[in-house]
């Protein structure tokens, strides 16, 4: 014992003084091979570790017969072996069944199984198990237990484990929470633009702001605004500095109902096309027709508009914001979805853009619903960067405070 190799984090809880051992992941469990078909059928997933199957959005492709179904306890830790190198693992809450393809393991009295559940998320860990899966590629790369008992690691006594999973855990909580929060304001967004536009076969919503009663009006999209194209640029024209640009990418990677702030930049060549603020663009080419069924507004002059990009400029009868909103969703995203073209690469083109139908009430009310809407996307982007931010948090806490 006196040759071991002894090494401590860089963050450490009062009280906690002793050094952390190397040992191997078999000196704390042992793999559980019970078979059975009945119980709770549970899934492992990559994000949220072990789950009911239940509460997957998923249709049941397995066989009626699951007599050779892998028991699961609560406690143990249940990973897929072909993806454990991906992450594909966690610590189950619940007793059940799992496929044939997870592989079970199950803590003894020195390990606490939450903490390594913690520490088997971990990138450097990950890259251990891709290191040790064995295949020939990725397909087929596969870490069975007695390839990953021999792993080593460092570890701490049990106490430790202990202080460190509740520390973590609660971290777990607030992200979950805000997830919550987001999902919530998501749903409620769905539903208001559900309720807030016409459905197919009617003039008027479901609900209105007060003061409006006028039926909306049908008109096509080309009898509203001018139509043009951007400019050809690429991800390979990108400069750290210069004018601002929007790549049509953009669009599909990080959506906005309004562009606000643009933080990609190109050294500006003759013929560019310049943004004068209040433009509606839409892709014209994308993998999918649900890809290209989506509209931006961008709010500031002076922004270049890359290629590969429809540019509408509505007239004044009709305001940008609810533009966007309205052949982003329903029935306006679903004729667009319609008009697209193509297989491997999908197109839509001006002309049909120009026959595409809009239902439309009077300004002063698309006005106020773009408003409204504008004022959940700004909440929704709040909610979004609180969680990405605890997500960051529990990063770099994964990074200090484990060897």
């Amino acid at each position: 014992m006196s040759n071991e190799q002894k090494i401590v984090p860089q963050i450490r809880f009062a009280g906690f003084t002793d050094d952390w051992n190397q040992r191997k992941i078999g000196d704390y469990f042992s793999e559980r091979t019970e078979r059975s078909g009945e119980g709770e059928l549970l899934s492992v997933t990559i994000g949220s570790g072990v789950v009911k199957f239940k509460d997957l959005e998923r249709h049941i492709i397995s066989s009626k017969d699951k007599s050779n179904y892998k028991v699961v306890k609560k406690g143990d830790i249940a990973y897929n072996s072909m993806r454990m190198w991906q992450g594909s693992s966690g610590h189950s809450e619940f007793d059940g069944i799992v496929s044939p393809a997870y592989t079970i393991i199950s803590p003894n009295g020195q390990a606490h199984a939450t903490f390594f559940a913690h520490l088997f998320k971990r990138p450097d860990m990950i890259q251990t198990f891709q290191k040790n899966s064995q295949g020939l590629t990725s397909d087929t790369w596969n870490l069975k237990f007695p390839t990953l008992s021999n792993i080593v690691i460092y570890i701490p006594e049990i106490e430790e484990q202990i202080k460190i999973t509740d520390f973590l855990s609660g971290l777990d909580n607030a992200i979950t929470n805000q997830k919550r929060k987001l999902d919530g304001l998501k749903k409620l967004k769905k539903a208001y633009l559900q309720k807030m536009f016409p459905q197919v076969g009617e003039s008027v919503p479901k609900v209105r702001f007060d003061g409006f009663d006028e039926p909306w009006k049908v008109q096509r999209l080309g009898d509203l605004a001018e139509f043009s194209k951007g400019s050809g640029y690429s991800k390979n024209d990108l400069t750290t500095e210069g004018v601002p640009i929007i790549l049509y990418g953009r669009l599909y990677t990080k959506y906005e109902t309004v562009i606000q702030n643009v933080d990609t930049f190109v050294n500006m060549r003759e013929k560019s096309i310049i943004s004068c603020g209040g433009e509606v663009i839409i892709p014209s080419s994308g993998e999918t027709s649900e890809d290209i069924a989506r509209a931006s507004v961008v709010s500031h002059a002076g922004v270049i508009l890359g290629g590969d990009l429809n540019i509408i400029r509505p007239n004044s009868d009709v305001n940008p914001v609810f533009l966007v909103i309205t052949i982003s969703n329903g029935q306006q995203q679903k004729e667009l979805i319609k008009r697209a073209q193509g297989k491997s690469v999908v197109h839509i083109s001006n002309s049909d853009l120009m026959e595409v139908t809009l239902l439309l009430p009077s300004y002063t009310e698309q006005y106020i619903i773009g408003n409204f809407f504008t004022n959940i996307d700004i909440q929704l982007t709040a909610q979004a960067q609180k969680l990405k931010q605890l997500k960051k948090l529990k990063a770099a806490y994964l990074q200090k405070i484990f060897v």
